[in-house]
């Protein structure tokens, strides 16, 4: 039995049947993705990512690996450029497919970056396993520790260290604003790694049509290897659900505690509600005439657009809406999908998707400076506004309950919510209750469109299972 079927909870249904388990997926909302679905939230014909739109990890996840989703009609986009980062003046810097082309339009930075870079992409395919899992022993001590041996400083010292123009410094900053922290805590140059190092090996690609076609694919395989799909089935507790060997919940901590009735232990139960949420998210859909007009006409080949400016402009951004402040000039993330997809709009017509961070909960309207920040850098974007639709945090709770506050990484992604995730554990997908396991977000590795933490929990089930299998992935 599987709660909730975001992609952890598709990918945990997915493990379980592949293993042989009869398996049953309950869903609340009338679609499968949680926060992976699409919806037509502006005008007939704009298809819109409701929250996640751009998967780097999920094309590189070695659980995602193992599922013949092509064969079942998804197709994934490569932009032209993974990501580009606007600056004052008509400047850019893009990352490329490979660090040497990114290096070239780094100016005096080119050469570190290509030094720093390259070798932690060949590297890659021993890191990211070992990224994306729990803390386990590995065979990649070296490779691993290049990587951590500059990813565990904050990225404001790291990036300084390093890099020393605007562009390169602006580029890693943006990377690093991915942590959704202030950039200046020990380990979010690990977040600045990590993302360039994925643009590079993937590309940064997204699904043809909508993130929804990627969910709509995982449930279409589980169905095929016999599991069930109930949608429009909201548990609000345990004794909701039917008899099941194992249930998996796709739940964060404080849902897990009110789905339990207090029937979790007390000591565990107050490391649950230590668990730190995230900060927030707002965010805007719009419809538009034309593509968005940079100043900087390369940043147009890119699917990703991070507007902030530079390294310093960034960091006292995310400071500020970590201290529970809203920045006139925040951090915005934007993707272009519609430049790549035509199958998304009406002919002639695009879209734009984009956020910024606020602190949890906020309800304070950010359209006019998250647009202040896309004018910056693309002066007359307002003409091509057809319409917007605006989310704040907590109507992106109520389209998806995990997202609680407007969190999209299933808890603070700090050095110690990562190691205890959401509890210190050695199997920390296992409650105390008999057969129920946790599979969200809030469990290793955390945030993404990844499915690993789903795929790790149902191994987790599966050993405490009569009938073990072995794992697809070794």
């Amino acid at each position: 039995m599987v709660v909730g079927a975001g992609p952890n909870g598709l990918a945990a249904a997915v493990e379980l049947a592949r293993a042989g388990r009869k398996t049953l997926l309950l869903e609340a909302e009338d679609e499968v993705g949680g926060a992976a679905r699409s919806a037509k939230l502006t005008l007939p014909g704009f298809v819109h990512d409701i929250g996640a739109a751009i998967t780097p990890l999920a094309i590189d996840s070695p659980f995602m690996r193992t599922l013949p989703l092509e064969q079942l009609g998804l197709q994934w986009v490569r932009p032209t450029a993974a990501v580009a980062h606007p600056l004052d003046r008509g400047r850019a810097a893009i990352l490329r497919g490979s660090p040497s082309e990114t290096a070239a339009g780094l100016g005096g930075d080119g050469r570190r970056y290509e030094r720093v870079m390259g070798p932690l992409l060949r590297d890659w395919p021993k890191i990211a396993p070992a990224l994306l899992g729990p803390v386990r022993p590995t065979t990649h001590v070296a490779a691993l520790a290049r990587f951590a041996g500059l990813g565990a400083w904050p990225a404001t010292g790291m990036i300084r260290t390093l890099f020393k123009t605007e562009e390169a410094r602006g580029l890693m900053a943006g990377f690093a604003a991915h942590s959704v922290l202030p950039i200046d805590q020990m380990g979010t140059g690990a977040f600045a790694l990590l993302f360039a190092v994925t643009g590079h090996a993937t590309g940064w690609p997204f699904p043809r049509g909508g993130i929804q076609e990627l969910a709509n694919a995982m449930a279409q395989y589980f169905e095929s290897l016999g599991g069930e799909i109930a949608t429009g089935t909201r548990v609000r507790s345990l004794d909701d659900i039917p008899p099941a060997g194992r249930i998996m919940l796709d739940v964060p901590p404080l849902a897990l505690d009110e789905m339990s009735n207090g029937r979790l232990p007390r000591r565990y139960r107050r490391s649950l509600l230590r668990f730190r949420r995230g900060l927030g998210v707002f965010k805007l859909d719009y419809a538009l005439s034309a593509p968005i007009p940079w100043q900087a006409p390369e940043v147009a080949g890119a699917g990703t657009v991070h507007l902030g400016g530079t390294l310093a402009e960034i960091a006292a951004a995310e400071a500020a809406v970590a201290r529970g402040e809203h920045p006139e000039r925040p951090f915005v993330l934007l993707a272009q999908q519609s430049l790549f997809d035509s199958s998304r709009v009406p002919e002639d017509k695009h879209t734009a998707w984009a956020y910024c961070h606020v602190p949890n909960g906020s309800t304070v309207d950010m359209t006019d400076r998250i647009e202040a920040q896309i004018e910056r850098f693309a002066p007359g974007f307002k003409d091509v506004i057809l319409a917007r639709s605006s989310l704040a945090p907590l109507d992106l709770q109520r389209i998806d309950s995990n997202l609680l506050g407007g969190d999209i990484t299933g808890g603070a992604q700090t050095i110690r919510q990562i190691i205890a995730r959401p509890v210190a554990s050695l199997n920390p997908y296992r409650t105390p209750l008999p057969g129920v396991f946790l599979c969200s977000a809030s469990t290793p590795p955390g945030g993404g469109v990844h499915g690993m933490c789903g795929y790790w929990a149902a191994r987790a089930a599966l050993r405490g299972d009569r009938r073990p299998s072995p794992s697809p992935l070794g």
